[in-house]
């Protein structure tokens, strides 16, 4: 009998899946498959699991970065506050100060008419005694005179302390 090409195709493609599974190499190359599919399967939930981590920090920084801006605002707001209180209070001063300037300036004025006032009472008061005076010694005897003019000169003083005082 002869064999042809095909038959010893057949028989060679038989003794090598054979020998293949004689030396176990489809288990050796399972158990290869299967470590590497666990390993992969290990890299993935890996993986898995640094994503969920990497997902709560961004949560958390997004949470951080969320009430740093609400806290930046509240500064700023209570900033903002604190300046315009800060400008009514100066103005309230300033007007208040102002205030106080206009009525230490009117009481100054009043003060200097005041002074004015007995500056002029007390040189009209001499010049009218004066004029007395010549008056009286040109028409009136000396010494009626002196005792006159003592009379009235007293009286005259007790008059102006009275106005002074």
């Amino acid at each position: 009998m002869e064999f042809d090409a095909t038959f010893w195709v057949a028989i060679s493609f038989l003794l090598f899946f054979g020998l293949l599974i004689y030396f176990k190499i489809p288990q050796k190359v399972n158990e290869l498959l299967s470590k590497m599919i666990q390993d992969i399967g290990k890299e993935i939930d890996e993986s898995e699991k640094l994503r969920k981590e990497s997902k709560l920090l961004l949560d958390k920084a997004q949470s951080k970065l969320d009430t740093s801006d609400s806290e930046n605002k509240r500064i700023i707001n209570a900033a903002k506050k604190e300046a315009e209180n800060l400008i009514i209070e100066m103005n309230d001063k300033f007007h208040k100060n102002a205030e106080i300037k206009k009525k230490l300036a009117q009481s100054k004025i009043v003060q200097m008419k005041d002074g004015a006032i007995k500056e002029i009472r007390n040189a009209s008061i001499k010049i009218a005694v004066d004029s007395a005076k010549k008056v009286i010694s040109s028409s009136v005897d000396k010494s009626k005179l002196d005792t006159l003019f003592e009379k009235k000169l007293e009286e005259t003083k007790s008059e102006l302390k009275k106005i002074n005082s």
